[in-house]
């Protein structure tokens, strides 16, 4: 019996930002991996915010190991998994490292003060991802109706499309 497959559908442009934006803001956390190729660091984070533009933007120090990497080369994976609703995406793209006190403003919240003094901790600083390409898999029904199709499936030996949509993302 051959293996069902994902419906497959490429995303562009603007629609490739927007299935960025839902997909990565339900998630929330990422693994956010620098020095690509030679040791990568990989380090989970805690997305933003994913602006009209699609940068992807996030709370670090100016101590950590990741703005060290970013400083000696921009490009940057980010892996977001959100297991309950069966959604994935990868992101390649290059970072850039802000001191800029209006987007700190903006992106601060108290949820960092378990890593800094405040707002004006002087460590604090954000990153902006800009994608350049990835790929995305996400599921058409929630996650109890898919794992009954294929507890279905399972039963009657038969066949089943997994119920997800997957495909590249090109901003």
């Amino acid at each position: 019996m051959g293996q069902a497959q994902s419906p497959h559908q490429d995303l562009n442009g603007q629609e490739a930002i927007e299935t960025i934006k839902k997909l990565t803001e339900k998630a929330g956390v990422c693994f956010f991996v620098t020095d690509i190729g030679k040791n990568p660091h990989s380090i989970p984070m805690s997305l933003q915010e994913v602006d009209e533009e699609g940068t992807l933007w996030f709370i670090s120090s100016s101590e950590s190991t990741h703005n060290q990497n970013l400083a000696k080369d921009p490009s940057v994976h980010l892996y977001f998994l959100n297991n309950s609703s069966y959604e994935y995406v990868f992101i390649q793209g290059k970072g850039e490292v802000s001191k800029d006190r209006a987007l700190i403003e903006k992106y601060y919240s108290h949820f960092a003060d378990a890593w800094f003094d405040g707002k004006d901790d002087p460590r604090i600083t954000v990153i902006g991802v800009k994608p350049d390409d990835g790929y995305y898999y996400e599921t058409k029904d929630n996650k109890v109706f898919a794992m009954a199709k294929m507890a279905f499936a399972a039963v009657t030996g038969t066949k089943m499309e997994d119920g997800g949509v997957e495909g590249g993302l090109k901003v």
